[in-house]
């Protein structure tokens, strides 16, 4: 059963980051492909209406795209800081945000989609869709990262957050090995490790703290926090920060032999709503991942939490801020015809 499309509240939010590259700006299609966006949305629109799975699994997609950094003769350097600011473009931080993530693999050569982390990535369809509706509109312009970007917004959108107007102009990577995917923060990261992740991206405390926000939507499979609920350490068997009746009913869900692949558990209590129940689940200690709680472990991350469980308005605002800045981590070189092959 599909979920209600609830109006989005619009946010508008500009900010401007120069690096060396190209111009990422909100415009950038505005004579070539005016109706590009248009054509995104009501495909996503149809996606949603009949697989209430698609607004996390977009989500997803782009975030993990945009955390690979691809090791290519083009790369820039993961230290390059931000620098000033002109007419309210957005410019490329690092590579990353290049649609890597929808390459297929090829022979022996495993792309990103077929890593580890990735395994459970879906709905590649709809940005498949999507880039279709585009090229019969605007053949060879639109790139399959502003669409992926594009599709990402209007999950968080239609799934009750914020809207944004999505900077744009990125380019398709050429670039995607699925060994580069033990780049990606995984479930069991501490806080540390988490604060490495994100500061080699260009992504500050606070943006670690608010992207994780994104787990609000979507399902987590037994293997993700299976480290939580058995054999935790050599005193006890669950993690003791776990609300009891809650890793119980885990515990149940996902037994210590568990055979079952698609067994798993919600990410929140409204896991087709884009809201700020996951800060407050995490707060009743009902966070599912080590990464999740990782974030009460530190002082400043902890207070973040609150913060967005106590507003999910400011929760939203800070959202808008923090994944347009994820998405200006890009470095692509092409705009490929077909989103799942290099041209």
């Amino acid at each position: 059963m599909s979920t209600p499309l609830v109006a989005p509240l619009l946010i508008l939010f500009t900010i401007s980051l120069v690096v060396s590259g190209n111009a990422l700006c909100i415009d950038y299609y505005a004579k070539t492909c005016p109706d590009a966006e248009l054509a995104v949305t009501e495909v996503v629109k149809k996606a949603i209406a009949n697989d209430n799975t698609v607004p996390a699994a977009l989500l997803r997609l782009h975030f993990h795209d945009c955390f690979i950094r691809v090791l290519s003769p083009f790369s820039l350097s993961p230290s390059v800081p931000l620098i000033g600011s002109a007419e309210g473009c957005f410019f490329l931080l690092l590579q990353g945000c290049d649609a890597s993530v929808l390459l297929k693999s090829r022979g022996s050569d495993k792309a990103e989609k077929d890593g580890p982390p990735n395994e459970s990535l879906h709905a590649f369809y709809v940005i498949d869709h999507a880039k279709k509706a585009v090229e019969e509109m605007c053949p060879g312009v639109v790139s399959c990262a502003d669409i992926l970007a594009l599709a990402a917004r209007d999950s968080v959108a239609l799934s009750g957050g914020p809207t944004w107007e999505v900077p744009k102009g990125r380019k398709d990577g050429r670039f995607s090995r699925a060994n580069e995917t033990n780049q990606l923060p995984a479930p069991t990261f501490n806080f540390t490790q988490l604060k490495q992740s994100f500061s080699q991206r260009g992504l500050s405390t606070k943006d670690l703290v608010v992207l994780s926000g994104g787990h609000t939507l979507g399902f987590a499979h037994c293997s993700s926090f299976q480290n939580r609920i058995h054999d935790f350490d050599t005193e006890s068997d669950v993690d003791p920060t776990l609300d009891p009746s809650f890793a119980a009913r885990l515990q149940e869900i996902c037994p210590a032999q568990n055979r079952v692949k698609s067994a798993g558990s919600a990410m929140d209590s409204t896991s087709t709503v884009f809201d700020n129940t996951y800060y407050k689940m995490l707060l009743q200690g009902q966070g599912l991942f080590s990464s999740d709680e990782a974030l009460l472990t530190h002082p400043k991350t902890a207070g973040f939490v609150s913060q967005f469980a106590s507003s999910q308005e400011e929760f939203f605002q800070a959202f808008v801020k923090s994944i347009i800045r994820m998405g200006s981590i890009e470095g692509g070189e092409e705009v490929r015809k077909n989103c799942r092959a290099i041209n």
